[in-house]
């Protein structure tokens, strides 16, 4: 790992729908058909892996969005 922060971005794909991305990763982590489902999907996958930041990108490629998602309930959380 680089030491970058956690983060996804949600950002819109040739074939109309929307992946959620993570940076450096050749896969989508999920795709939905509405940007508001792949921004819902992000969220829940950042707060999963401990929270980070979620890009939100426009229809034109740039970021129009930026949301800090905070780390959900970790049934497993680290000790210490």
């Amino acid at each position: 790992m680089s030491g970058q922060a956690n983060s996804r971005d949600v950002v819109r794909r040739d074939d109309g729908t929307w992946a959620v991305t993570k940076p450096g990763s050749d896969r989508a982590s999920a795709v939905a058909g509405t940007q508001a489902e792949a921004i819902q999907r992000g969220s829940q996958i950042l707060a999963n892996d401990g929270g980070g930041e979620l890009r939100i990108h426009g229809t034109d490629g740039r970021v129009r969005d930026q949301r800090t998602v905070s780390p959900g309930n970790d049934p497993y959380p680290p000790k210490g």
